[in-house]
């Protein structure tokens, strides 16, 4: 049992990833991949104005709504990602 919550864990964050990947491609214009430690400015090479329409998309996505005090701790993909499961409990 304890096996199949952490499946499904998983897989909320394997979609999740799966959908920054798309917003951030959407975004940028081209073809990215993202894992947990994607480093969203270094390794993907988001500006601010870009990652505010990163945001918009993926709370259009996700009908959420990111509070930009979140935003100050997240660094990799994977911590969108965390930030993102965390609103949609709070929902």
């Amino acid at each position: 049992m304890v096996g199949d919550i952490v499946a499904s864990m998983e897989a909320v964050t394997d979609l999740t990833l799966r959908e920054i990947g798309l917003a951030t491609s959407k975004v940028l214009g081209r073809s990215v991949d993202v894992t947990n430690d994607t480093h969203i400015g270094r390794d993907l090479a988001v500006d601010s104005l870009a990652l505010m329409n990163i945001i918009m998309e993926l709370e259009d996505t996700f009908d959420i709504s990111i509070p930009l005090d979140r935003l100050a701790s997240v660094e990799t993909a994977g911590d969108l990602a965390s930030l993102i499961k965390d609103l949609r409990n709070r929902a």
